[in-house]
């Protein structure tokens, strides 16, 4: 999963994208409204957690105008202030969450999962499911049959990725593109690295290679 953040207090952006991206996230970090605004427009983020107080154009700006061309990234807002009416304003301009400064990081990392859980159908269940494999997002744990899998961080990232697209081809661009952040510059074949590392602890034939468009992790 790719999340974006988009605050202007930099101790802050760096030590949340610090944490997580411990937590198994791909993290880009601006510090401006409008720079966010673009960046969040590409439609590659998961997950957007923007400040409300930002140079060039404030959050409560970037999330209207992100909603007004159709995008329906989950954003969660981040603000100093506190008061019922600033959580209203955040709401209404289409935010789906709102944190107030100072914050636990520990609820943080809960409500950007609670999110990520209810994107698309409401209430879907955080538990993937790929023939013997059961893949919990919300505890980041996996299982074969009944025997716990351990995995990496990263490792996990691509397995989730793979299976909220199970029985689908995932190429290696989009792989890339939601597991890793925009600054890594290095091999792509990084992947095949993770391939065959998930390939040896979850069992080869889970995930096939589809020559020349990517991966598929089988349904059954």
């Amino acid at each position: 999963m790719r999340l974006l953040i988009v605050e202007d207090e930099k101790r802050l952006a760096v030590s949340l994208a610090r944490g997580l991206t411990a937590e198994g996230f791909a993290v880009d970090v601006v510090h401006d409204g409008l720079e966010g605004l673009h960046r969040a427009g590409e439609g590659v983020y998961d997950l957007v957690v923007l400040d409300i107080m930002l140079p060039g154009m404030n959050g409560y700006r970037v999330c209207a105008a992100l909603r007004d061309a159709g995008n329906e990234v989950p954003i969660l807002m981040l603000t100093a202030k506190d008061g019922e009416y600033d959580e209203a304003e955040g709401l209404d301009t289409g935010a789906d969450d709102y944190l107030t400064k100072p914050f636990s990081y520990v609820v943080l990392v809960a409500r950007v999962r609670a999110l990520l859980r209810r994107r698309g159908t409401a209430g879907a269940s955080p538990v993937l499911r790929a023939g013997a494999l059961r893949i919990d997002t919300a505890a980041r744990r996996v299982f074969r049959d009944e025997t716990e899998v351990s995995l990496t961080a990263k490792e996990f990232a691509v397995l989730e990725h793979l299976a909220v697209r199970v029985g689908e081809v995932v190429g290696k661009p989009e792989i890339l593109e939601h597991v890793w952040d925009f600054a890594y510059d290095g091999d792509p074949n990084i992947i095949e690295v993770y391939i065959s590392a998930l390939r040896r602890k979850i069992g080869a034939a889970s995930i096939q290679t589809v020559r020349g468009a990517g991966y598929r992790l089988v349904a059954a």
